[in-house]
């Protein structure tokens, strides 16, 4: 970090923000760890390799171990003007296979990935059928669901704003207060279940703590009324078991037009092809 103050006070740096897409499952999330493999690891790598130069990035938020991206925004600063189609090739020939560049634009040099984001939607896909081609990339649950009782139970959640019974212990949250804008659960085909949730922003394991106690809805051993007990009693041992990593997708990240509109088509970017 010391480094990239120095940088920029000697060179006229250049900020960009890259749109991004990764299978999470070989990551132990998206934040730089010591010893540990993550994306912004191998991503800063490349780069760094490509400009010669450090790169340093900053994600729009972190996603936990094994956790995916469809749609994933991080932004860099350089001191080098650099072609963005070359950039793109070579960025991509030296990233893991699991890892995608989309695109690299010019943004303004306030532009911030993280604190510009106004909301995020992720996806949560669980297949009520055994499908060995889907098993990276969904909870494979062969059990009765009750697919009307999680929805009865999903739509409660625009009604509340404190979320303190669905944050991980000890993650250094200032508030518990997220304000979500859509919660529903439908079916895509082939047994698979996809639950879409869309708010101003996340807390750590929120997303995959609703899904497991939901999933107890959908199996019986909570009543929609529980779980709105669940919600107003701002305790996290209320809450089930949170569902497995893989079945997580991060979907979309929106920010005021003026900051930065995303140039990826997102119907060209599918988790499932149905």
């Amino acid at each position: 970090m010391l480094f990239s103050v120095l940088f920029s006070i000697f060179v006229d740096i250049m900020r960009y923000f890259a749109e991004l897409r990764y299978d999470g499952g070989a990551y132990c999330g998206w934040q730089r760890q010591p010893d540990a493999p993550t994306v912004q690891g191998v991503l800063e790598a490349a780069l760094s390799k490509i400009l010669r130069e450090p790169v340093e990035t900053v994600g729009a938020g972190r996603t936990d171990t094994g956790v995916n991206a469809s749609y994933y925004v991080a932004h860099f600063d350089v001191g080098t003007p650099f072609d963005a189609g070359q950039l793109l090739f070579k960025v991509n020939s030296l990233l893991p296979p699991d890892v995608a560049v989309d695109t690299v634009t010019r943004v303004g040099d306030s532009a911030h990935a993280r604190f510009d984001a106004r909301e995020r939607e992720y996806l949560y896909f669980i297949s009520r059928v055994k499908n060995p081609f889907i098993r990276n990339s969904a909870w494979i649950y062969r059990g009765t669901l009750d697919l009307d009782a999680m929805n009865a139970a999903a739509r409660m959640l625009p009604e509340y704003d404190d979320f303190t019974s669905f944050a991980k212990l000890n993650s250094n949250n200032k508030t518990n207060i997220c304000r979500i804008y859509a919660s529903e659960w439908s079916e895509c085909g082939d047994g698979v279940l996809k639950y879409t949730v869309r708010a101003d922003r996340f807390l750590r394991n929120m997303v995959r703590s609703l899904v497991g106690t939901m999933v107890d809805v959908g199996r019986g051993r909570l009543t929609p009324d529980d779980f709105r007990a669940v919600i107003e009693a701002r305790d996290l041992s209320r809450s089930s078991a949170g569902a497995p990593p893989q079945g997580l997708f991060l979907n979309d990240i929106r920010y005021p037009e003026d900051v930065f509109s995303r140039r990826t088509n997102a119907n060209l970017i599918k988790t499932f092809e149905i």
